[in-house]
């Protein structure tokens, strides 16, 4: 896709999102609509992927570490064609296959399973060195929030990363600065994370994470014999305007009238 189609698709997740949480009555919006352009990217024109072989040997591999952002992973899989709209309803309802975050045993299309905070890139990186070690040419990409950088496990995964040259790995960080109690310079003190990751060893590039020019780009990035991070500035809450940059909506359904100037605002967008 051009990236004037790809950010028509990510505003399209984005109304999904506001439509799904709206419907079910549960779920974090504000996290997922900041993550939006970066998923369409990756399912829209980087991965490679089958909706009719959600299981293929040979396909990418995505895990959502920001596993509460799972209505934009859940938006981008229902466009792509994995299930249909009307399990959006069901969200983080017992039983439902679209459970409050990411299920690799309910939802087809999900290669992880995710929600403890921290645990993605260390998945991504036993995925990737599988595939060296299986002489698979799939690749692995992981995205996690800048807040659950806090957790010390992610440092292990990225040592282990660069030590076994993980040149088919790929990290994206949704560096919105928010994480549920606060800023993230505030809770944990994360900063300098383009420093962070390549004193780690791997190969670092920062990118506007609502261009879909630039982030196609980024992660197009060459990076031989290391692991690549891409770190995407976005805008927690991004597209709709009563949510941007306003943490309350970390977690939250909105009313009726929220809901339709949610849409309004995005369908307006979509429709230029």
């Amino acid at each position: 896709m051009k990236a004037e189609e790809l950010a028509v698709m990510g505003n399209r997740i984005r109304r999904d999102v506001i439509e799904m949480i709206y419907r079910s009555g549960d779920g974090h919006p504000a996290p997922s609509l900041s993550a939006a352009d970066i998923i369409a990217c990756l399912y829209f024109e980087i991965m490679n992927v089958d909706p009719a072989e959600p299981a293929w040997e040979d396909r990418d591999r995505f895990i959502l570490s920001k596993g509460h952002a799972c209505p934009a992973l859940y938006a981008a899989l229902c466009l792509k064609g994995y299930f249909p709209r009307d399990w959006y309803p069901t969200l983080r309802k017992a039983g439902s296959k679209l459970q409050g975050h990411p299920d690799m045993k309910k939802t087809p299309g999900v290669d992880m399973t995710s929600g403890s905070l921290g645990n993605g890139l260390a998945a991504a990186a036993g995925m990737a060195i599988a595939a060296k070690l299986a002489k698979k040419a799939y690749r692995t990409y992981v995205l996690t929030g800048d807040g659950e950088l806090g957790e010390g496990i992610n440092w292990e995964a990225a040592q282990t990363a660069a030590k076994y040259g993980l040149d088919n790995l790929t990290l994206i960080v949704d560096n919105n600065g928010m994480q549920s109690g606060g800023s993230v310079e505030t809770v944990g003190g994360v900063v300098n994370l383009p420093a962070k990751f390549a004193a780690f060893g791997f190969k670092t590039v920062e990118t506007d994470g609502h261009d879909c020019g630039s982030i196609v780009s980024a992660l197009r990035t060459e990076h031989g014999g290391r692991p690549l991070c891409v770190i995407a500035h976005t805008v927690k809450g991004k597209g709709v305007s009563f949510m941007e940059h306003n943490n309350a909506w970390h977690k939250g359904v909105p009313s009726r009238e929220q809901y339709i100037k949610a849409v309004d605002e995005l369908e307006k967008i979509i429709n230029g």
